[in-house]
């Protein structure tokens, strides 16, 4: 999910998929794939048994891929000729197998967890779990495909991005600087692994799995805020742009992408502890790997965010107005790199 991320958070890349004609397509284009999806739904339902995990997850997976590039194709606006011509078999795969399949199946586990956080057990009542995997999968898919079929547009068009969101820069970043970001991310595997222990004091399995997700959720959304204030200013301290930054806005980064996406890779990964080990709960050695894995890689992409806005701006990239439809993007960014883009009471993030 590093890619979606990348899509709010770094300002280049937020400005070209939230402009007012980019958004009134993409609703289109997520809601005739979650038409879609709930046909094809119904119609596996006859042939295969949706009650198996690898079965459902299967179909999701499948029925992403196929959104993923005709999304994609949406958003390129052009035809497969040009697009296989001028994309390249790496990318298309890269689109087909990790925005479709992978990201698809990611959603799935993250709305059978939910399910099951609430009491609505897909093992137990497999059908309307199953569809709402399948559908709100799509739908997001979708979403995220035609967004990153707009930047590829654009960018063909001559207006260049600093990062595309395929994770090319992402390795590059791990290849050069891994002394860097090495201490975030062993930060993140001790605390992480730690909140998540605190589920052995609690018995009830819903219970036990509500205090492990907060305990990740909260204590990754703070791993991630400095780690990305640590790939934001490599050159001085994290500490001090925590302190140039005003407590508000630091609060709405660590809800978003922070706490947001920790919380979402925890119940992706508690998914597959349920669903595929059919365990009743998540174990405190699971809930620990998991945690310290989850916070990990939080500190890993919100350090590389922090490192790739750092270089938008030494290549001359500056805010708009528009970004302030990011509540990430408008206050953390803004003021802590001395832009001076002021918070906006009332903002939300926009799809």
């Amino acid at each position: 999910m590093l890619h979606r991320m990348a899509l709010r958070v770094l300002p280049s890349l937020s400005l070209a998929v939230t402009e007012n004609s980019v958004r009134k397509k993409k609703r289109i284009v997520m809601f005739v794939p979650g038409l879609v999806a709930f046909a094809v739904y119904r119609f596996a339902k006859l042939l295969l048994p949706l009650s198996e995990p690898i079965v459902l997850l299967a179909v999701s997976g499948l029925v992403s891929l196929v959104t993923a590039l005709f999304a994609y194709r949406v958003g390129r606006a052009t035809g497969w000729g040009n697009i296989l011509r001028e994309d390249g078999n790496r990318l298309l795969t890269w689109l087909g197998g990790w925005i479709g399949f992978v990201y698809g199946v990611q959603l799935s586990l993250l709305v059978l967890a939910l399910l099951w956080l609430v009491g609505y057990d897909y093992l137990k009542h497999p059908d309307g779990p199953a569809m709402m995997a399948i559908i709100i999968s799509c739908t997001s898919v979708a979403r995220d495909a035609f967004e990153i079929g707009h930047v590829r547009k654009v960018t063909l068009m001559g207006r260049p991005f600093p990062t595309f969101p395929d994770g090319v820069a992402l390795r590059t970043m791990v290849g050069n600087h891994a002394m860097q970001f090495g201490p975030w991310v062993a930060v993140g595997l001790v605390v992480g692994a730690l909140g998540a222990s605190l589920g052995y004091l609690v018995e009830a399995n819903q219970v036990a799995a509500l205090v492990q997700l907060s305990a990740v959720a909260l204590l990754g959304g703070g791993v991630a805020l400095c780690a990305y204030l640590g790939g934001l200013h490599p050159q001085s301290s994290w500490i001090q742009g925590l302190s140039q930054t005003k407590p508000g806005e630091l609060l709405k980064y660590w809800w978003w992408p922070g706490l947001s996406f920790a919380a979402t890779y925890y119940l992706v990964a508690a998914g597959c502890v349920i669903f595929f080990l059919r365990q009743p709960g998540i174990p405190t050695a699971y809930a620990m790997a998991c945690g310290g894995f989850v916070t990990g890689m939080m500190a890993l992409y919100c350090y590389y965010l922090g490192f790739r806005r750092q270089v938008e701006e030494q290549q001359g990239h500056t805010m708009s107005s528009a970004l302030l439809r990011c509540p990430f993007v408008m206050g953390i960014l803004g003021k802590s790199t001395g832009t001076g883009v002021s918070m906006t009471a009332g903002s939300s993030s926009k799809v």
